[in-house]
């Protein structure tokens, strides 16, 4: 029973808290273990480094980039550390001019950039390897081996022991924004479906999770499975997508004339019932791992043209909200569409491991369970 959940993506999502505690804890384990068993010098760096390298990084490619820089940044400082010490200067204060020097040119050139851990960790090998001006060799060599070692217990324990990936991240986030919108979007054709959720909060977390999904893109793209303009597309479609919806509850109840007009328009809320299924659909094939064939049919509007253009209100003024409340389901549904073909086209998402254990998560029913919801209620 334990085994299948190591290999398990959506099992470490739900736990990730508890399993990102688990992984810290052993990682630092295994450093205080190496340190005691081959007595290290100077060990307490190697356990910084153990912290540093996994702190607030619980899934793979945030661990995997950040180690990079500081691999990177490491050996370099080092290097230059150990070569301001071992060179004859004939003046004791070029070394800590060196070092300045050094720091100066790291800083320019990752100033700005993604490098710039790179760049502090150069800054901060350097002087731990020159030290207080006290330039001892073998103190140089075990700080700089101790920074290495924690960062590779990091790394290892990371990948390793109930790895959470952050492309999986990223999916269980899109499905969770998909199953919101399905139900802002089905919630507000009538006044008593939307008195059942609260929809402040429900745009509140999915523009929290959009926010959370663009703080992924560096480590996703460090796991090879998405391009950077993949996920910008992903990232703005569902941005557009909460855009229209915020828009269409705004627009459906600001009159009492206006959404009688709407109300009137023959065969309208089946259309949005339908579309608010296949957002719904294309939710659980996210979730689940399958390969996204969801069709998203375009909205008819066009046996809704003249009620719209000729719509007035009982005082005979012109209503304009009819027209655009029209406008905004024909943008929702092309949005939709547009990202389920963009869905489509990533050869790397669908998932035979999510397929496989999805019933044990009780992901069985392909449609949104607050859509079933709404229209049970109302006897669909």
């Amino acid at each position: 029973m334990i085994l299948p959940r190591l290999r398990d993506p959506y099992f470490n999502y739900q736990h990730r808290r508890k399993l990102y505690v688990l992984r810290i804890v052993l990682a630092l384990c295994v450093t205080f273990t190496l340190i005691e068993a081959f007595t290290i010098q100077h060990s307490g760096w190697a356990l910084v480094s153990t912290i540093m390298v996994m702190g607030n990084l619980p899934h793979i490619g945030g661990v995997l980039d950040k180690g990079r820089q500081r691999l990177l940044g490491t050996v370099l400082g080092a290097s230059v550390g150990l070569l301001l010490i071992m060179l004859p200067l004939p003046w004791p204060y070029l070394v800590p001019l060196g070092a300045l020097a050094g720091i100066a040119v790291a800083t320019w050139l990752t100033f700005g950039n993604r490098h710039g851990y790179s760049g502090l960790m150069f800054a901060i090998s350097l002087l731990l390897v020159i030290g207080g001006g006290q330039q001892e060799l073998d103190i140089a060599l075990w700080r700089a081996f101790d920074v290495l070692l924690g960062t590779l217990v990091g790394i290892t324990v990371t990948v390793l022991v109930l790895p959470q990936k952050a492309t999986d991240m990223l999916r269980f986030m899109l499905a969770d924004n998909l199953d919101r919108m399905a139900r802002l979007y089905h919630a507000h054709t009538t006044a008593t479906a939307a008195h059942d959720i609260d929809a402040r909060e429900l745009l509140k977390a999915t523009s929290s999770l959009l926010v959370k999904q663009r703080g992924l893109v560096d480590a996703i793209h460090r796991e090879r499975r998405l391009t950077r303009h993949e996920l910008d597309d992903l990232i703005s479609l569902q941005r557009r997508m909460l855009s229209t919806i915020e828009l269409l509850l705004e627009t459906h109840w600001n009159s009492r004339d206006g959404h009688e007009l709407i109300e009137a328009m023959e065969g309208l809320r089946e259309q949005q019932h339908t579309l608010a299924r296949g957002i719904g659909t294309l939710a659980f094939q996210v979730r689940t791992g399958r390969p996204v064939d969801v069709t998203i049919t375009p909205f008819a509007l066009e046996r809704h043209a003249e009620l719209a253009a000729n719509a007035r209100a009982s005082d005979g003024r012109r209503l304009f909200s009819p027209g655009g409340y029209l406008w905004l389901n024909r943008e929702l549904a092309r949005l939709t569409d547009d990202l389920t073909r963009r869905l489509g086209d990533l050869d790397r998402l669908p998932s035979r491991r999510l397929r496989r254990r999805a019933p044990h998560h009780g992901l069985t029913d392909a449609r949104s369970a607050a859509v079933d919801h709404h229209e049970r209620r109302k006897g669909r």
